[in-house]
């Protein structure tokens, strides 16, 4: 049996980020945003190769009292078992069907952190990743926490990605649900985007909406999920945000286009504004076409998403004033904008290029981790295939670079935490790195004058 698991929790935000972020109380309970205390602290291991551990019991476990199944397993969340059961059809297609109308006992968050630590204690422990600060935080900037992820989707995982390195075993549902969940919960981000998530209805949507977000999924129109056996439906982009925080003014599903052609990647593009300060800003989160061979696919599928955020960018709402606007080109001024994404690109792809050179004006939010600030990281993926090893930088958090201003960066584990078989593996769920950041909006040009 492996050492009990430690691991960093809340790491190195203000009083005020705290509190903005607190994810107890359910948007439509009245009542003043209580504090919680922070979950305690665990010491972090970086050792990145180990032995298969003991397997553990893999029966469901009750998560803040919500049910959720196993792959292929006919138990799912009790308000949610008919949509399960039709993830594929109706429930998707009916606008009316809304799990965010249901109201859900609400979970505490360190408690549900601590669940998923005792159902973990025979993994290893979880990659310790610190935060690099890249200005000073002042309790007046209220900074946003932005989480982007490619979660691997189960029936992918189990049934097509042929991870050689990772052993089945390692990829059970039972626990690798909790991995995934430890890790959202250790960062707790005010928004949350998804890529490859085919277990929204039975897990994701109704744990994380009793720790109050609100949320959006679309699926992918032919999902290579479907082609696995007992799939549990098609994967696809979620997105999620506090609702305590934010107010929804607007939500588009696209599919995105690509040579005058639709193709099976989507994208979310909701449009928020913050209660606190009235700020109003746009994320997006999209997943692009995969694989060597389709650079100019991606482009295309880039151009198209870019246009279409230009276009409702370009929006306005009643609770916008000329504050929440910021100027994007020639005398062009547009909301605010996050993008979020596994583009299947790395920097050299014109694709990237695309997006670093749009008159949105956007930028990458890791190349702060570099000295120059123009380089990003060595890779967000790192997995092997029958194919051979694949180390890349596919995942980014663009914003706006008029609008934010980014205060903090978490850091890309080593080679040497990740370990000689890679991703996904026993303490990490997915082939993919999560990306953090904390963002604030950067004073208007009008109020320093």
């Amino acid at each position: 049996m492996h050492p009990a698991r430690r691991c960093s929790t809340l790491l190195h935000r203000d009083l005020a980020a705290v509190c903005l972020s607190s994810l107890g109380t359910h948007a439509k309970k009245s009542g003043p945003l209580k504090i919680s205390s922070p979950p305690s602290s665990r010491l972090c291991h970086s050792r990145g190769v180990h032995p298969p551990p003991t397997r553990s019991n893999s029966s469901p476990v009750l998560l803040g009292s919500l049910q959720v199944c196993q792959m292929g397993s006919s138990s799912s969340s009790r308000l949610f078992s008919t949509l399960a059961q039709t993830l594929s059809s109706a429930a998707l297609a009916d606008p009316h069907v809304d799990p965010d109308d249901y109201e859900y006992e609400q979970a505490d968050p360190d408690a549900l952190l601590r669940e998923c630590e005792e159902v973990l204690r025979n993994r290893p422990p979880r990659l310790h990743r610190d935060f690099v600060m890249t200005r000073p935080c002042s309790l007046q900037n209220a900074p946003l926490r932005i989480m982007q992820w490619n979660i691997l989707a189960q029936a992918l995982g189990e049934g097509k990605d042929s991870f050689v390195r990772c052993p089945m075993e390692a990829l059970n549902w039972s626990e690798r649900k909790y991995l995934i969940l430890e890790e959202i919960l250790t960062y707790r981000p005010d928004v949350l985007c998804l890529q490859e998530v085919d277990h929204y209805f039975d897990t994701f949507q109704p744990v994380l909406a009793s720790l109050g977000y609100q949320s959006s999924f679309c699926p992918k129109p032919c999902s290579p999920c479907l082609d696995v056996h007992n799939n549990n439906g098609p994967d696809g982009c979620a997105l999620f945000f506090n609702r305590r925080r934010f107010q929804l003014l607007h939500t588009t599903h696209l599919r995105l286009s690509a040579m005058m052609l639709k193709t099976n990647q989507v994208a979310i593009v909701a449009t928020l504004r913050c209660r606190l300060t009235g700020r109003v800003f746009c994320v997006a989160v999209t997943h692009l076409k995969a694989r060597s061979g389709w650079e100019a696919f991606r482009s295309a599928q880039g151009a198209h998403l870019l246009q279409q955020l230009r276009d409702i960018t370009a929006q306005s709402y009643p609770e916008m004033d000329q504050e929440n606007r910021t100027r994007v080109g020639d005398g062009e001024e547009g909301i605010p904008l996050v993008v979020c994404g596994d583009f299947n690109a790395e920097p050299s792809e014109e694709v990237y290029r695309r997006f670093m050179t749009s008159p949105l004006g956007l930028d990458s939010a890791y190349k702060c981790l570099s000295e120059d600030g123009t380089t990003e990281p060595p890779y967000t993926s790192w997995k092997i295939r029958p194919s051979g090893e694949s180390c890349s930088t596919l995942d980014y958090i663009w914003y706006s670079e008029r609008a934010f201003q980014v205060d903090a960066v978490l850091r890309i584990p080593s080679e040497e935490q990740i370990g000689p078989d890679r991703l996904p593996s026993y303490n990490y769920p997915s082939d993919h790195l999560s990306l953090v950041c904390d963002l604030s909006f950067s004073q208007q040009p009008h109020r320093l004058m």
